[in-house]
């Protein structure tokens, strides 16, 4: 018998990638939502809503692995406290919510796998390189996701598998930040942010993809993973690369701080900070790398 991964957070951007490989791979897929959508032939939908804690139990029963995606989109909305809450509810409920109800049927899984970020190292800058086991950063991002790890801890003290896949900045076809930043380099009005010094760690969004299936597949894997490359891409280096594949060099300044403090708020932390980060863990595994240069990742992504 396929066996079955649960996906929260399934109809975004990496879960839809992530569903059609692991289709690929001969898996069927089970998908959390807030609104029912008719089954396909290998793919089943059942509803839950994180807000009130309720969940169709099936989907957890039937399970032999959840990947856990679910939560607000952390650079969707000026960060507010009501927002700020949302985003650190999100995770931290939605993953309770799981754990509630793989304990309340002594569930077995082969492993839970969940997303977590590299904002955990913090929304600072500095040349240190990031490893899985420096403390969280005490600022919002952080928190938020010391907060998100806590939550997967009560899984792990389940005796199952539980992998965290701290994730950088994620490049994909028609979705994600390029989907955003590819019309104003376009119009050949692209710049770098702030200083431009900022580290911006990334991942393409099909090695990420990969990423999830490699930690369902080795055994071997538990804890914390960093999931962006190990390089040196700063947003100076960045913008020039994506103006490159525009064709064009950028003749714009760079965008003030205060510009986007104004425009962004506190929430401004995310584009004008950044930490390099280790990949040495993760590809100790036995991991592979498909995309590691920036220019052939943006080109991938923006050129098909």
């Amino acid at each position: 018998m396929k066996k079955n991964v649960l996906i929260s957070g399934g109809t975004g951007f990496i879960g839809k990638q992530l569903t059609t490989l692991l289709l690929s791979k001969g898996f069927t897929v089970s998908i959390l939502t807030r609104t029912l959508r008719p089954n396909l032939e290998k793919v089943f939908y059942y509803k839950w809503d994180v807000e009130n804690q309720t969940i169709d139990e099936q989907a957890v029963l039937r399970a032999d692995f959840i990947v856990h995606l679910a939560g607000e989109n952390i650079a969707e909305k000026r960060w507010t406290a009501k927002r700020k809450a949302a985003i650190i509810e999100s995770r931290e409920q939605s993953t309770l919510l799981l754990y509630t109800t793989i304990k309340k049927h002594n569930k077995k899984l082969d492993a839970f796998i969940s997303a977590s970020a590299v904002g955990i190292y913090g929304a600072i800058n500095g040349e240190e390189i990031c490893e899985e086991t420096m403390l969280p950063e005490n600022d919002f991002l952080g928190y938020t996701c010391q907060k998100w790890e806590d939550a997967i801890d009560f899984i792990e003290n389940r005796n199952i598998r539980t992998v965290k896949l701290r994730t950088g900045l994620v490049l994909g076809k028609k979705d994600g930040v390029l989907n955003k930043l590819s019309t104003v380099f376009k119009l050949r009005l692209g710049s770098a942010l702030g200083t431009g010094k900022q580290y911006m760690p990334w991942i393409h969004v099909d090695d990420l993809c990969e990423m999830y299936f490699h930690a369902m597949q080795n055994e071997t894997m538990n804890g914390a993973y960093n999931a962006a490359i190990q390089d040196n891409t700063t947003n100076t280096i960045f913008s020039k690369t994506l103006a490159c594949v525009y064709g064009y060099a950028i003749w714009l300044p760079n965008v003030p701080v205060f510009v986007l403090e104004f425009m962004m708020g506190e929430m401004s932390k995310i584009v004008l900070t950044g930490r390099r980060v280790s990949s040495e863990k993760i590809e100790q595994t036995g991991f592979q790398f498909q995309f590691k240069n920036l220019e052939g990742a943006l080109r991938n992504c923006l050129t098909k």
